[in-house]
C-alpha cells in the first residue's frame, strides 16, 4: 500500500462524506504581517492594536481572507489536488473574529456531485467550517471544483446538485464584530471621511490602483496557506497545461482585488458574507490587476446603531483599468480581461 497522498478523484467523493482535515494552523501576528507584505491591506481594524481596540476588540483581528485562505488550504489535499479549477463560492459566513494565538481546523461535507458530459471530470460541491481549538466556528462555505476522474470509463453517480442561497440575509451575519463604541470610530485614521450612509444602491466605484503579480509572490501566499494545488507551483507538469504555465490561486485574486478595494471603501472594515463568487479567467505572473465595485443593496441590522451592511460587487480584471467599469457584452458574456466577479457584505460603521 502506498505511503503518499495522491489526492481524492471524482469517484472518490462520496455525498454525506464528512472529512476532518490534517494540519491545524496556529495563526500568528508573523502571518497577518506576511499577508501585508503581499498585499498592503490597509484596513485600520485588521492594522491596529490601539484602533481595534478603542472600539471594542480585544486587539486587531487578522485579516478575514488571511482567515478564509487557511481555512480553504487545509481542504486542498483532500478536496482539490486533483482539481482542473475551483468555480464558485455560496453562502459563506465569518463567524467570529480570528485573532493571533488562534489555532483552525478545518471540516469538510461533500454536499452534491455531479460528472461533466466529457466523462473525464465531474463538479464536487463541499461545504467547509473552520473552528478555534475551543471549538469556535469561525467560517463556512460551500465551493464547487471540477475534478478529474480517475477512470473515464467508471459509470457516472446519480447527480446530485445542491440548492445554495443566492443571496445571505444579512440580518443573520455581524457576529464577528463585537459591539462597536462607534464614537471612537477616527476617520483620519481610518483613511476615509465615507461611512454607511454616503453610499448609494447602484454606485460604481473605480478603485484606480492596479497590482502586478510576481511569480515568487503568488506562490509565497498559496505556501503561506499550506496550499498544496501542483497547478500553482510545479511547472515541470503545469508548462504542458492549455496555458502553458502556473496558475495564480484564485484566492490570491481575491485578496489583491480587496486590497486594492481600500481606495474608495475604506471604512468597508470587516467581510460579514460571500453571497457568491465566481472565477471568470486565470492570471498569471506578470498579469496586473485592477479592481471596481458596485453596491448592489444596504440593510441596517437589527439591534444595532453602529454598523450596517453593504452588498458590493467585486470585479477584477487583468492588464486593464477600470475606469469604465469593464463587465459583459451585450450577449452576456464577459469580457476577456475579466478574472473575478464577487459577491459579498461588508460591514461598515454608520
Amino acid at each position: 500500500m502506498s505511503k503518499t497522498n495522491r489526492g481524492n478523484f471524482f469517484e472518490d467523493f462520496k455525498v454525506g462524506q464528512v472529512i476532518r482535515h490534517a494540519t491545524p494552523r496556529t495563526v500568528t501576528s508573523g502571518d497577518q504581517t506576511l499577508y501585508t507584505a503581499l498585499y498592503g491591506s490597509r484596513f485600520a481594524v485588521q492594522s491596529s492594536d490601539a484602533f481595534a481596540k478603542s472600539l471594542g476588540y480585544a486587539q486587531a483581528p487578522v485579516d478575514d481572507f488571511l482567515t478564509f485562505h487557511i481555512v480553504f488550504g487545509k481542504t486542498v489535499p483532500d478536496i482539490s489536488l486533483n482539481a482542473v479549477a475551483n468555480l464558485g463560492y455560496a453562502g459563506g459566513r465569518f463567524l467570529a473574529p480570528v485573532y493571533p494565538g488562534d489555532t483552525i481546523s478545518t471540516i469538510s461535507e461533500v454536499i452534491g456531485k455531479k460528472e461533466n458530459s466529457n466523462r473525464k471530470t465531474g463538479v464536487v460541491y463541499v461545504r467547509s467550517t473552520g473552528y478555534t481549538s475551543t471549538g469556535t466556528e469561525v467560517l463556512d462555505y460551500v465551493r464547487w471544483v471540477m475534478v478529474n476522474k480517475r477512470d473515464a470509463g467508471s459509470p457516472a453517480p446519480e447527480a446530485v446538485v445542491p440548492e445554495l442561497p443566492a443571496v445571505l440575509d444579512p440580518q443573520s451575519l455581524g457576529t464577528a464584530v463585537p459591539l462597536l463604541d462607534a464614537a471612537n470610530w477616527d476617520n483620519d485614521l481610518s483613511g476615509s471621511g465615507f461611512r454607511f450612509d454616503d453610499y448609494e444602491v447602484g454606485e460604481k466605484i473605480d478603485h484606480v490602483d492596479g497590482m502586478t503579480v510576481e511569480e515568487a509572490e503568488h506562490q509565497m501566499a498559496t505556501r503561506l496557506y499550506q496550499n498544496t494545488a501542483k497547478v500553482h507551483f510545479n511547472l515541470h507538469t503545469e508548462a504542458h497545461n492549455r496555458f502553458g504555465h502556473r496558475l495564480v490561486y484564485g484566492g490570491h485574486v481575491i485578496s489583491i482585488a480587496r486590497a486594492l478595494s481600500f481606495n474608495g471603501l475604506a471604512n468597508a472594515f470587516h467581510i460579514s458574507g460571500i453571497n457568491g463568487g465566481r472565477h471568470v479567467g486565470p492570471l498569471g505572473a506578470g498579469d496586473t490587476v485592477y479592481a471596481w465595485s458596485e453596491v448592489l443593496d444596504k440593510s441596517d441590522i437589527d439591534g444595532r446603531t453602529d454598523v450596517g451592511a453593504l452588498r458590493l460587487r467585486l470585479v477584477a480584471t487583468k492588464n486593464r483599468s477600470c475606469e469604465d467599469f469593464p463587465d459583459k457584452t451585450a450577449d452576456g458574456k464577459y469580457l476577456d480581461e475579466v478574472i473575478l466577479d464577487f459577491d459579498y457584505w461588508a460591514m461598515m460603521p454608520k
